[in-house]
């Protein structure tokens, strides 16, 4: 059947002719204008009783593109290929209709309607759904399920009858379903003009600019046919805009929330924009490669959501405002991210009782580190500081096992100061390394808290220098009449030893000061026991539900719980 139409004064829209695909989708509709200038062919069909042939059984819009794309359609007599070709007042459009294509089959299965009228439905189409039939995906689908549910929008025909957007399987949110074809069209028309407001919520790796814009146009992929890419429009990217402010950002920047709005709708706009930033989409396996690749296992699927969503109704004009709140798996997956493991630092003066309350961490079963023993490893035989030393100084900076030799060292100390602030610089980037170290290693695994003992903690400015991990820092309070009881009991130290290391040092006070929490050890072994459990562990427990708590408290003021549209 052949289909022929001129373009008239009526299907302009501000001066502007309509796209090529559109004309024809109304045309094969029966519902171009006026009908005077219809042309039928030979095998036109059926006459709708006022001159216009009737609607072609079951050609999509999809269709008639792959038709355009194949040559059936002639402009002025001349093949157009561009389903975007803007037509102008008088041209002539032939279109040889395709055959007939398969319409999608009615399955049963739960559908969610924010929205319902004669008109159109608005629904939030779960994850890992696909919205229509395709040749990878013939069943199963969002269209398939809202057909068992409104058999009526089966008379569109074709794969997709309804379908005027669609959003990846993985991606969540609102979606927008015609029920009836002159719906279709128009809301078809406000999607290709952009008057149709979407925002999205994604979870991207890494803390991108507070607020920017992409504009970079996408299109196939030149390698990889399975994916896009941003590629220049001479190489046949089509153009594509993307907005993003950036929400909220996990404290050791691994990962923020943003929303994002597209200006048009290519073919995974926001997974190929944001990725061109260096900041993919947590849980996508198909952008989040090379140095990106952890994101594709920091989430369960694609943390991307379609939340938003605002249009004019095509029948009365009337504004339509839609919010829907992310499905849980988003909200846990920003729960996760901002309370996964709690990095503590213990410190506190010499004598206090670190290493103690270290022992009571690791024997509830908490992984630890104590800077003491990385210390201990530096100056043992081979150790980096033994090294070190040995090059400096010789045989006389080692004792007869190959360790530093502590005696000549606390000597050289005091007679050297700047020697000693040379070693300690050193000692101190080996124990930051360490530490970093570690605090990755138990966030990798997912530790829900690690705990690293370090003496000179604010002394050498550790506090800034992990400012990724944002440790948590508990203070050990004893008195110096203990501590230094303590020193000479149990480790020889004499009163000008525990002076001079003491010197080296804030003050115990100005030090927990400093502090977050702080636990008194200047009693019994058992007191110390009994303040952990009762006092310091729920206090950190305390920390992390606060912490959540606030989360979810900013999270619904981000995107409340509107699901009807807006006055």
């Amino acid at each position: 059947m052949m289909l022929s139409q001129t373009v008239a004064a009526e299907d302009l829209k501000n001066g502007k002719g309509p796209r090529l695909d559109q004309f024809l989708v109304r045309l094969a509709a029966g519902d171009a204008s006026p009908c005077s200038g219809v042309n039928a062919g030979e095998d036109a069909g059926e006459d709708d009783g006022e001159g216009c042939p009737a609607k072609p059984s079951g050609i999509s819009r999809e269709s008639i593109k792959r038709g355009i794309a194949d040559g059936l359609c002639r402009v002025n007599g001349t093949v157009a290929s561009q389903p975007s070709l803007r037509l102008k007042l008088n041209d002539t459009v032939e279109f040889a209709v395709p055959e007939a294509e398969e319409n999608a089959v009615p399955e049963e299965g739960d559908i969610e309607v924010l929205w319902e009228d004669k008109d159109l439905l608005v629904l939030s189409k779960p994850a890992g759904i696909v919205v229509h039939p395709c040749p990878s995906c013939p069943s199963g689908t969002l269209i398939q399920r809202v057909l068992f549910h409104y058999p009526d929008i089966a008379s569109m025909g074709g794969l997709r009858p309804g379908v005027v957007h669609r959003l990846d399987k993985e991606t969540s949110g609102l979606i927008i379903v015609a029920r009836n074809e002159k719906t279709r069209l128009a809301l078809s028309d406000a999607f290709a003009e952009r008057e149709i407001h979407k925002e999205y919520l994604a979870i991207v790796r890494g803390r991108p600019e507070q607020e920017g814009s992409i504009d970079k146009s996408i299109g196939r992929h030149p390698e990889i046919k399975t994916r896009m890419a941003c590629v220049p429009v001479s190489q046949g990217g089509r153009e594509a805009r993307t907005d993003y402010t950036t929400l909220w950002t996990a404290e050791d920047n691994t990962a923020s929330l943003v929303r994002v709005r597209i200006h048009s709708g290519r073919t995974h706009q926001i997974r190929v924009h944001m990725t061109s930033l260096g900041h993919p989409l947590l849980g996508d396996a198909t952008y989040a490669e090379g140095q990106f690749f952890k994101a594709r296992d920091m989430a369960p699927r694609v943390m991307l959501h379609a939340w938003h969503l605002t249009f004019a109704h095509p029948a009365s004009g009337r504004e339509m405002e839609f919010f829907l709140p992310p499905p849980s798996d988003m909200e846990e997956c920003l729960l996760h991210l901002a309370t996964k493991t709690q990095c503590v630092v213990v410190t506190g003066s010499p004598g206090s009782g670190k290493s103690s309350l270290l022992r009571l961490f690791a024997d509830a079963g908490i992984s630890t580190i104590s800077a003491d023993e990385l210390v201990s490893g530096y100056y043992a035989k081979n150790g980096p500081v033994a090294s070190f030393l040995h090059t400096r100084f010789g045989d006389d900076a080692l004792d007869k096992d190959g360790s530093v030799d502590r005696t000549w060292l606390m000597q050289l100390f005091t007679e050297e100061p700047g020697i000693r602030r040379e070693t300690e610089a050193y000692v101190h980037a080996l124990v930051l390394r360490d530490t970093e170290d570690f605090f990755k290693a138990c966030t990798e695994r997912g530790d829900r808290r690690a705990v690293a003992e370090i003496p000179l903690y604010f002394e050498c400015a550790f506090h800034k220098k992990l400012s990724s991990w944002k440790p948590l820092c508990i203070g050990v309070r004893a008195g110096i009449a203990k501590r230094t009881e303590r020193l000479s009991q149990n480790r020889g130290w004499t009163r000008e030893k525990c002076a001079s290391i003491e010197s080296w040092q804030f003050e115990e006070e100005k030090k927990l000061s400093l502090c977050q929490l702080a636990i008194d050890n200047s009693g019994r072994e058992e007191d110390l026991k009994l303040a952990f459990s009762s006092q310091l562990v729920p206090a950190l427990d305390d920390v992390i539900a606060k912490k959540e708590a606030g989360l979810r408290k900013f999270l619904a003021s981000v995107w409340g719980t509107r699901r009807t549209p807006g006055k």
